[in-house]
């Protein structure tokens, strides 16, 4: 369990009549709520009138069956689940966002993070734009909105802005009569699209959100791809397709997905299982139980369980009314949500050698408060396995992690780490196996940057933070 935050998670609906699409899109954002913590939103389209409600809180505090019943019905929907790795965090950067331009209206929900986003909001503002909020969502609804006003087309708009946008993208963009799904060409992030019984086409982050409104899975899409759904069903664009290396991040199968989602035909649950044997191989020990920290160190801690022969026990009982512990901007904060939500079982661990499979160690605050809980249950050795090699770089495509001055294993060894969590041992899983995670690894490509400094495009030349969000994060942390 690690303080890694990955930004949001999408949705959208598309209906051949009018009905309650915001339900739908309540339901997909419900599944999705792992993916970003810190405020949501729907926006509804009914022939052309979009209806936008979203504020801070999770989904199922901020839609209540007044808010829902707001947005009233309509044939489309656009949702989003967020938690910012641009901008501050509050309702003026919750999404969706709604444009109104000469040519109607645009919602817009972004999951990922532009590495050139300062470039393009100073070269916008420098011709005028106004901007609202401090994320490079707007910037690329800004760059979207602009290509409009010349192409024939909001789908051709969406195909010349992706000329001017480096880095991570996941989009669901609803026009008056379309619902567009787009994916960067490197495909950092996932997107996917399915269809209901009804005929309903959805479009979401992972398929656990398609499953939770009735809708099958098609297919994910190609990394470049334009989907295109209306009235007439689904269409593609790819010329932006082949046009860089597939390079999914490899931590949507260790951490941020669901293990009930399924990312470009493989399976999450499997891809840690996998990584939870690769770790029984690479760092054996003598044991008599695997404890996983709850919930995406489990599935790792039954593969190194299988692999191994050292029986699994369910050594940590957790809290399921406290969010993840990213959720709260700040150290201090982060180590009191782990005071609450993680509970020993002492029956499983009390003089026993323990094995704790985590799925990463990044800052190592959250990783030494569970290794002395266990100690304080009666664990006699505890020996940890992280299913993530260690973390040595920034990430730029939307993940929590913008420096090296927090990450442990940037300034101390890994005997020097084990000692700093109190560990009997510690053993991470090698950069070569994270990528044999999945059965398609031989032909798919990973975004694995954060763990080799081997990035798939250009860094950011420009601070990613705005002056007004660097100035709200000093003022916080003065606080």
């Amino acid at each position: 369990m690690s303080s890694l935050h990955e930004e949001c998670g999408v949705f959208g609906v598309f209906s051949p009549k009018t009905r309650d699409v915001a339900t739908t899109a309540y339901y997909g954002l419900f599944a999705l709520q792992h993916r970003g913590q810190e405020s949501c939103g729907i926006a509804v389209n009914d022939d052309g009138v979009f209806t936008l409600f979203k504020d801070v809180g999770l989904v199922e505090k901020v839609f209540t069956p007044a808010s829902l019943q707001s947005l009233g019905e309509g044939n489309m929907a656009v949702g989003h689940c967020r938690y910012g790795t641009t901008g501050h965090s509050g309702r003026q950067n919750s999404q969706p966002l709604v444009i109104n331009h000469i040519k109607g209206c645009m919602a817009l929900a972004h999951n990922g993070n532009l590495v050139n986003s300062s470039e393009l909001r100073e070269e916008l503002e420098l011709n005028g734009s106004i901007f609202h909020t401090t994320t490079d969502s707007e910037v690329i609804s800004y760059i979207i909105t602009k290509e409009r006003l010349g192409a024939p087309s909001i789908e051709e708009a969406v195909n010349r802005a992706m000329n001017r946008l480096v880095g991570a993208y996941s989009l669901v963009i609803m026009s008056p009569t379309k619902l567009i799904a787009v994916r960067d060409e490197h495909g950092f992030r996932p997107l996917c699209y399915g269809k209901t019984a009804e005929g309903d086409y959805v479009v979401a982050s992972e398929s656990c959100a398609l499953n939770s409104v009735g809708a099958r899975l098609e297919r994910d899409l190609e990394p470049g791809e334009i989907l295109i759904i209306d009235k007439n069903g689904p269409r593609s664009m790819r010329e932006h397709c082949g046009k860089a290396k597939p390079s999914t991040c490899v931590f949507e199968y260790i951490y941020f997905a669901r293990p009930d989602s399924v990312i470009e035909g493989c399976s999450v649950h499997s891809a840690r299982l996998r990584a939870g044997a690769f770790l029984a191989l690479e760092h054996p020990v003598q044991a008599d139980v695997v404890v996983g920290v709850p919930d995406s160190g489990i599935d790792a801690a039954i593969g190194y369980s299988r692999q191994s022969g050292i029986p699994y026990g369910v050594g940590l009982i957790k809290n399921r009314y406290i969010a993840r512990t990213f959720i709260s901007p700040g150290q201090a904060s982060r180590v009191d949500k782990v005071r609450i939500k993680l509970n020993p079982v002492a029956e499983v661990v009390s003089g026993k050698r323990v094995v704790l499979i985590d799925d990463s160690i990044v800052r190592g605050t959250t990783s030494e408060r569970i290794v002395r809980l266990l100690r304080e249950a009666g664990a006699t050795e505890i020996h940890m396995r992280s299913s993530a090699p260690p973390f040595l770089n920034p990430c730029y495509y939307g993940t929590d992690i913008d420096s090296r001055d927090n990450l442990i294993a940037c300034h101390n060894s890994v005997d020097e780490i084990a000692k700093m969590l109190g560990a009997d041992s510690l053993g991470y899983l090698s950069v070569e196996n994270v990528t044999k995670l999945t059965d398609n690894h031989a032909t798919h490509g990973f975004c694995r940057a954060c763990f080799s400094g081997d990035y798939p495009t250009k860094t950011p030349a420009k601070p990613q933070k705005s002056r007004f969000e660097r100035k709200l994060s000093e003022r916080s942390a003065g606080e």
